[in-house]
């Protein structure tokens, strides 16, 4: 999971605030890392349900990160109830799935998710699909 940093990238980054939901350890341990070592400042949520909680007691989160395939409350339903508030209207969610499926994308988008990306997550990727909407 090598990846290309330039000073430019670093700084777009640093500080900003991302809520990685994902029920896979592994996912999370993966990411968090390459997402920390930008200087990201990463909170989990381990389902939807923990999603909304962890949005809700965390201040200033710019990004959230859903994988969809998840027990309790899947990626599709935690987006909607995200977006369906006010005040998380604009906020980016980026899909993340690894059964990557003819229709995902656009079922994913439905739910009120800015953009998608199926797994295994290429971190080069991720990072400029981040960068994208942070910017």
């Amino acid at each position: 999971m090598k990846q290309r940093k330039s000073f430019t990238d670093q700084a777009s980054l640093k500080g900003k605030k991302i809520l990685l939901v994902d029920d896979d350890m592994r996912n999370i341990f993966a990411l968090s890392k390459a997402l920390e070592e930008s200087e990201l400042n990463v909170v989990v949520a381990n389902d939807g349900k923990e999603a909304l909680k962890k949005l809700s007691e965390n201040e200033g989160i710019d990004l959230v990160l859903m994988d969809i395939m998840m027990p309790e409350m899947d990626g599709y339903e935690a987006t909607a109830k995200i977006k369906i508030q006010e005040k998380y209207k604009n906020l980016p969610i980026i899909a993340l799935t690894a059964k990557a499926m003819k229709g995902d994308r656009e079922k994913s988008i439905e739910a009120g998710a800015s953009d998608y990306i199926s797994k295994p997550v290429d971190i080069n990727k991720l990072m400029s699909l981040i960068r994208v909407w942070l910017s």
